[in-house]
């Protein structure tokens, strides 16, 4: 009985840990003050109105939307097939090829971001939404291969052969049977992808340029020269949507069978 109890106690003090700081920002952002503080004075929706007429926040976040979404769907289209191959043969070179993979991510995003400027965009004169795509694929990459390589590893290539016994080719169980069987697992895998893609700041502030920035970066920005409320009501609203879209994912597809 103890036992239990004491687990409930740790068990409240992480969520509170882990959704307390979420909920000051969403309290402060309905503070009626000229300063972001809690406990907060008032009751206003002035800061929401704030964030959705300010155009740099919403040209912001549009590219940084559709960097995320198109980096994430390069990386799906790369990652898919690479974690198949990895988990369906052996071959030689496979823990190297996995390896280059899932590199990106043992690399801090900053360093990424370095080596992105100096030898890629410095070298080859490329704009700056391309070079933020490929490097946001790259960043993706390995977020996609992980997810989907744990949910192949779940899954029974014995009935990939039992298909192949029938008359079915490769391609056609690829695509109506193994992904049917692993849709949940390629969903969490592309929500992780956009929503650490949307939230980066290291990377985006080397690959940024005059006249184009992403929503973290613009964030920043306004950080430095305002404290209102302002940030707050738009952290909000990214939560909302975040839920709302994980809620929705999970209704439709029901992530809780991916393990």
């Amino acid at each position: 009985m103890k036992k239990n109890k004491a687990l409930m106690l740790i068990t409240v003090l992480v969520y509170v840990f882990l959704i307390g700081p979420l909920l000051v920002i969403a309290a402060a952002s309905f503070s009626d003050t000229a300063a972001l503080k809690f406990p907060g004075e008032g009751f206003t929706l002035r800061w929401y109105a704030q964030v959705l007429t300010m155009s740099s926040f919403i040209n912001s976040a549009k590219l940084s939307l559709f960097i995320a979404i198109a980096g994430t769907a390069i990386a799906l289209v790369l990652g898919l097939p690479a974690a198949y191959a990895l988990n369906r043969f052996r071959f030689r070179g496979k823990e190297a090829i996995k390896t280059v993979f899932l590199s990106p991510v043992l690399i801090p995003c900053i360093v990424l971001g370095f080596i992105m400027l100096r030898y890629v965009v410095n070298q080859y004169n490329l704009e700056v939404i391309p070079s933020l795509l490929i490097g946001h694929t790259l960043l993706s990459i390995p977020y996609i291969m992980r997810v989907v390589t744990s949910s192949l590893a779940n899954f029974d290539f014995a009935v990939e052969e039992a298909a192949c016994s029938l008359g079915a080719t490769r391609p056609y169980t690829f695509f109506h049977i193994v992904i049917p069987n692993i849709k949940s697992g390629i969903a969490s895998a592309c929500i992780m992808a956009v929503i650490n893609s949307f939230n980066n700041v290291s990377l985006s502030a080397f690959l940024t340029g005059p006249g184009v920035s992403m929503l973290p970066i613009e964030i920043m920005s306004y950080v430095e020269y305002h404290f209102d409320p302002t940030i707050a009501a738009l952290a909000t609203i990214l939560m909302v949507i975040t839920l709302g879209v994980m809620l929705l994912i999970e209704k439709t597809l029901g992530l809780q069978s991916v393990v």
